[in-house]
């Protein structure tokens, strides 16, 4: 995979994403940081299109999140560690965009998805241990799904009894998870380590790095009141990544967001993402802060499948989806920006 600030072009195949109804994506909203009557700039319309694109991170906006076991503390058993610590030694990113593939684009149950990595990989073999039952939580969408699948495998394997349980938003779940309402969730480091962090609010700069043990230094003071013990960080990143189309990009000339912002800042451009992006430092918070980008319209969708249907269908400038979509595995080749090269996902 092209890492998401390489200054490449990502090629999103979206066939078949029409079968979806918008009527899930709730009602329009106002730009989360700066109030739509404030917002200056024309912006650029949206741009409907059947072929999208991730536009590249060239200010390195999105931080190392590494894919990581959050437990309750009580729950962090030594052989609960070694259960989880074992898909994280497998879990590369490759793996983490064909499991995506597997669930959004084959339309395989994420329980399926998970059974694929642990048969392939072998990591429920030689763990042992375990006692007593556990709850998996994970949040509202498949890769988190699917991931909370990989360790209910490798927990039962160790000789837990394990369940999985849907647990909302990370508003919701941390707070479920420090009450031990379950035991252990798929958590993305730095996001996790923005969310903990005690001095954070309006204005604050992000104090997780790109860098995953520089990250993890940063947290580890706050864990322990947070009443959270962490696995080990798989190799496996995903970070948001932000999607026009093709059509948008070569009518304005833009692969990067920083060209996004010099050119479509302002009131027409409209941005999709999940109800949170407005205030996640790592979504429409940090694309002003970073880059200055002003939107007109925030539309609350997803980030992944509701978010690309919006853009294929001129219902958003921008949407939010991920840099382990599934389309990813897809091979698609496409130019990689000012050199002229090509270079396959």
């Amino acid at each position: 995979m092209t890492p998401i600030n390489k200054k490449t072009l990502t090629a999103l195949p979206v066939a078949g994403l029409l079968a979806f109804s918008l009527a899930a994506c709730g009602s329009p909203g106002s730009s989360g940081t700066t109030a739509p009557e404030d917002v200056t700039g024309d912006g650029c319309e949206p741009i409907a299109g059947e072929e999208l694109v991730a536009l590249v991170d060239d200010k390195n906006l999105q931080a190392s999140e590494n894919i990581i076991a959050a437990f309750h503390a009580e729950s962090a058993t030594d052989a609960a560690l070694a259960a989880v610590n074992a898909v994280s030694a497998e879990l590369t990113t490759e793996w983490l965009i064909n499991l995506n593939k597997q669930v959004d684009v084959d339309r395989d149950t994420p329980a399926v998805a998970a059974e694929t990595f642990l048969d392939e990989t072998g990591v429920t073999e030689g763990l042992s241990g375990g006692s007593g039952s556990l709850v998996v939580g994970h949040a509202d969408w498949s890769e988190s799904e699917t991931m909370a699948n990989i360790y209910s495998g490798v927990l039962e394997a160790a000789g837990f009894e394990v369940t999985t349980q849907s647990v909302g938003n990370r508003e919701a779940y941390l707070t479920a998870l420090q009450e031990g309402q379950f035991d252990v969730m798929p958590e993305y480091a730095a996001s996790l380590t923005e969310f903990l962090n005690p001095d954070a609010g309006p204005g604050t700069d992000p104090v997780a790095s790109s860098d995953i043990t520089e990250t993890l230094t940063t947290v580890e003071p706050w864990l322990a009141d947070a009443g959270i013990v962490l696995g080990e960080p798989a190799e496996a990143v995903d970070a948001n990544a932000y999607a026009v189309t093709t059509t948008f990009a070569e009518e304005h000339g833009i692969s990067t967001l920083s060209e996004f912002a010099e050119k479509c800042s302002g009131k027409a451009s409209i941005l999709g993402g999940p109800a949170e992006c407005p205030d996640r430092p790592y979504c429409q918070l940090g694309l002003e802060q970073v880059y200055g980008i002003q939107f007109g319209q925030f539309k609350s969708l997803d980030i992944g499948t509701l978010s690309k249907q919006a853009l294929v269908t001129g219902e958003i400038t921008v949407g939010t989806v991920t840099s382990t979509d599934g389309s990813l595995a897809e091979g698609v080749t496409v130019p990689s920006g000012p050199e002229g090269d090509t270079e396959e996902e």
